[in-house]
């Protein structure tokens, strides 16, 4: 079963990007060794469109407001391209640090709900067994409750 999505960069100057879109995201990070930041993405989701020859694929980010994200990216002297209307959404491109060009939107399409990734059943049995009361407290707690009827 799919449980995630793994996309790829590729850059010329990988330290400062890597760096760069760590600030951004703001999200839990994994150091995959030997300089190999692995950075967490908020909820994702993926889209076909049609196309005369195949095998091509995007990376866009999402946001809520992008003209405060292009403000904000502004103030700390990260250029952005003009944001244009498109019928899906604001559109606006952010310069990463080696120069290449990251797509970021605010979208106006409908949004799927965000998917769980799933877990292992040995974690779910795990938790579980954690929430259960052990006998003792269940005995316990009846008498408790008994004892309150009578009153």
């Amino acid at each position: 079963m799919i449980n995630g999505a793994h996309a790829i960069i590729y850059s010329t100057d990988a330290d400062a990007d890597r760096a760069f879109l760590k600030d951004l995201l703001a999200t839990p990070s994994a150091d995959a060794g030997g300089g190999w930041l692995i950075l967490g993405l908020p909820p994702a989701e993926i889209a076909v469109h049609p196309a005369e020859a195949g095998g091509r694929q995007e990376l866009y980010l999402m946001c809520a407001d992008v003209n405060a994200l292009v403000a904000s990216l502004a103030a700390r002297g990260v250029p952005c391209a003009p944001v244009s209307d498109q019928r899906w959404g604001l559109l606006t491109e952010v310069t990463l640090p080696s120069g290449a060009k990251l797509g970021v939107y605010e979208p106006r399409h409908a949004r799927p709900a965000a998917a769980e990734a799933p877990r292992a059943a040995r974690t779910v049995r795990k938790e579980k067994a954690a929430k259960r009361k052990p006998p003792a407290a269940k005995k316990k707690a009846g008498k408790k409750k008994a004892g309150k009827k009578r009153r």
